[in-house]
């Protein structure tokens, strides 16, 4: 038998008896449900012909290794890095010994206090929190847990302020600066502000890559350290699937395909490698070495970072009327709610066209 509670217009809690335990005391499954009374009836109707299997006293932490291991093969180098590191932050908490048919929405909540209280930022508490909502919703899908609890939980962030950008003539200075440096510098720093690619993208390009205007991003380099803190070795430097691991194309300006073109003729002959010559791509951290010589022989800020040239040509397209779908297509971004979020606040420029073009309509009485 199912029982419908609606908890807020638009929010269902779907309860379903599902038979007694070892002892004969009844047993029952929940799912929340956003959307209809329909679509309530519909999830009802689900839990009563087949309920959930029971998780089997699998953990929290049993969870987060599950989907780890799951999504890790179609994952980045540096997402299967990033994932793992933030798991384990979650697993050094009480909450992953937390049986997940006992987690609750509280327990997420009294863990953000922990971790509050113990002097973690706002930014490391969120993608913790991102860590443990995608396990769960991985463990819902395979019928450990009924509800995503962490999916209910809110973490109340303070408000921050959007990173500032930088201007155009910072950009143009540290691009100059980079030419003198080494043309392929004043190159990366160029395609870093015309196509917004990330770091590790950069490095993973070639001159095939190039097909008029249209430059494809495809992979990134990942690095790959061996030997201990006293025995460095020389890292492996692996052509990984970009961070999304999907592929786009860029169109690029006459300037930058000409820059291009010009270092093509004069390096390919020893590699295909768009910014180092020879058959080992450049390396992503010498890249951020050129960017901090180039910083500092430009004279521009030194908060500014590499990626805030990825952040300045979001920002930039943005806010001079470029529709968001476009521009987080050129970004690489999975998922356009994304570049909204993050730059949100570059409408500012095109919400003022918008007021211009609405009060010039009020005012033409043709």
């Amino acid at each position: 038998m199912a029982t419908m509670r609606e908890r807020k217009p638009g929010v269902w809690e779907v309860r379903v008896f599902v038979g007694n335990d070892d002892i004969g005391r009844p047993k029952q499954v929940s799912r929340t449900v956003r959307g209809t009374k329909r679509d309530a009836q519909r999830a009802a109707a689900e839990l009563t012909v087949a309920p959930p299997a029971a998780a089997d006293g699998r953990t929290v932490a049993d969870g987060l290794e599950a989907w780890i291991a799951t999504h890790a093969p179609t994952w980045a180098a540096s997402t299967v890095r990033d994932q793992t590191s933030r798991a384990s932050l979650v697993k050094a908490d009480k909450i992953a010994r937390v049986p997940l048919a006992r987690l609750t929405v509280a327990d997420v909540d009294r863990w953000h206090t922990r971790l509050r209280a113990a002097g973690v930022g706002e930014s490391s508490l969120r993608n913790q929190h991102l860590v443990l909502r995608a396990s769960l919703s991985h463990a819902a899908r395979w019928g450990w847990v009924t509800t995503n609890v962490a999916a209910l939980a809110t973490l109340g962030r303070r408000t921050t302020k959007p990173r500032a950008a930088m201007t155009a003539a910072d950009v143009r200075a540290v691009i100059e600066a980079g030419e003198r440096l080494d043309p392929a510098a004043g190159l990366a720093f160029r395609l870093a502000a015309i196509t917004g690619a990330r770091r590790a993208e950069l490095c993973a390009l070639v001159y095939r890559d190039l097909d008029g205007d249209r430059l494809t991003i495809d992979s990134s380099i990942a690095i790959e350290r061996t030997g201990s803190v006293s025995d460095r070795q020389v890292p492996a430097l692996l052509d990984a699937a970009t961070k999304t691991g999907n592929q786009r194309v860029v169109r690029l300006d006459e300037r930058t395909v000409a820059v291009i073109e010009a270092l093509r003729r004069e390096r390919e002959p020893y590699g295909p490698w768009m910014l180092q010559a020879g058959e080992r791509p450049l390396n992503p951290e010498r890249l951020t070495g050129w960017w901090r010589f180039a910083r500092r022989d430009a004279g521009i800020e030194t908060r500014w970072r590499l990626h805030d040239l990825r952040h300045w040509s979001a920002t930039e397209a943005i806010g001079r009327g470029h529709d968001i779908r476009t521009v987080a297509g050129r970004l690489g971004h999975a998922n356009p709610a994304m570049t909204l979020r993050t730059y949100a606040h570059a409408l500012d420029g095109a919400d003022a066209a918008v007021a211009a073009t609405l009060a010039s309509a009020l005012e033409d009485t043709s």
